[in-house]
């Protein structure tokens, strides 16, 4: 049975009066017992919102967008925070075998950047998300850009993207990081504060924006999952 659940203005209300740990657990046990899944990139501040996933499910589904461009320390950042919060449900996520057609080098990414992230993260994850209703994005207001007015809650005419770090700033998510003994991705240590693929990430300065080092050297700042 599908659940009818209020209208989304009065979610947005009613989360933006929830603590984070509160948001979470509604969300997980009330408004989506069911047909709920997290996307995490693993990347540099993903420990966060996944060690309070765990704390109320970790056998929730984590869906990971390997675009086989990553860094391995990234991917091996998987199997650590895998372990260490003992998540029972990671779905690594691949595009389709036949990319190749599209991209016979593996060089796409230079010559169209927007069709390299379709094809290897937008379309497997809306492959991905088709059985379920709603799913959890670790986007932050702090970010910038378009997530500067992001909401708790959001309705994209498909499905519910809930955003329980929506108003977390970057000391928050450090204080989170070294009270509960999270591991750091190995790559922040060197500079990079946002982790995506290879080619298109650079380390960038502590006192930037916390997404400078992505494409930057292009005018995107979203590879178009939240699109």
């Amino acid at each position: 049975m599908v659940l009818t659940l209020p209208p989304l203005d009065t979610l947005q209300e009613t989360y933006r009066g929830l603590t984070t740990e509160g948001l979470m657990h509604r969300a997980l046990t009330q408004d989506f017992p069911s047909g709920l899944a997290m996307v995490s990139s693993f990347g540099t501040e993903s420990a966060v919102l996944l060690h309070l996933m765990a704390q109320v499910n970790p056998a929730l589904p984590v869906l990971f967008l390997d675009t086989e461009k990553l860094f391995p320390e990234t991917l091996a950042y998987v199997q650590t925070l895998t372990q260490h919060l003992n998540l029972t449900n990671v779905h690594w996520l691949k595009p389709d075998p036949l990319i190749h057609q599209d991209d016979p080098d593996g060089t796409l990414w230079q010559r169209d950047v927007d069709r390299c992230c379709e094809l290897r993260k937008v379309l497997p994850l809306q492959k991905a998300l088709t059985p379920y209703r709603a799913w959890i994005t670790g986007r932050k207001q702090y970010h910038g850009g378009s997530r500067t007015t992001l909401p708790p809650i959001e309705y994209d005419g498909t499905h519910y993207k809930i955003n329980p770090l929506y108003n977390w700033p970057f000391a928050r998510l450090r204080y989170h990081m070294e009270t509960n003994g999270l591991p750091d991705h190995p790559l922040l240590d060197s500079g990079y504060l946002s982790v995506g693929c290879v080619p298109c990430t650079k380390p960038a300065s502590h006192t930037a924006d916390p997404r400078a080092g992505r494409w930057s050297d292009r005018e995107k700042d979203e590879c178009g999952i939240h699109f």
